[in-house]
């Protein structure tokens, strides 16, 4: 329960921090006001979890962030995900985890267009 209203709390402040921010601000950032309030809405492990599932895909973290808009894009349909469980299953499996088994994971295709690009 106190983890719970720690997280609204820490959104509050976030959300508040959002509203503070110019426009300026987030063409430095590269994100939209939207985009930023829908990072401060997903769950906290959906960039590493991003990064986990590209590295099944033989991509390295610097390859999977090269493209920072592809890079927002990949993280926002990660934190829409609706199979969470079986993503962590088959994160689960480390080094034996197999791109074959990731056909659950709406980043799929983009993550197999550049293993084979690669």
């Amino acid at each position: 329960m106190f983890q719970s209203i720690r997280t609204m709390i820490d959104r509050y402040r976030e959300t508040r921090a959002l509203d503070a921010l110019t426009e300026r601000d987030l063409a430095d950032l590269g994100m939209t006001r939207e985009q930023v309030a829908h990072f401060i809405r997903m769950p906290a492990d959906t960039p590493d979890r991003v990064v986990a599932m590209a590295r099944i895909f033989g991509l390295s973290e610097g390859e999977v962030k090269r493209d920072h808009g592809e890079w927002i894009d990949v993280v926002e349909v990660c934190a829409e995900c609706a199979d969470r469980g079986a993503c962590g299953v088959l994160l689960g499996k480390g080094d034996l985890a197999n791109p074959r088994d990731a056909t659950f994971c709406p980043n799929h295709k983009t993550f197999e267009q550049h293993w084979q690009a690669a």
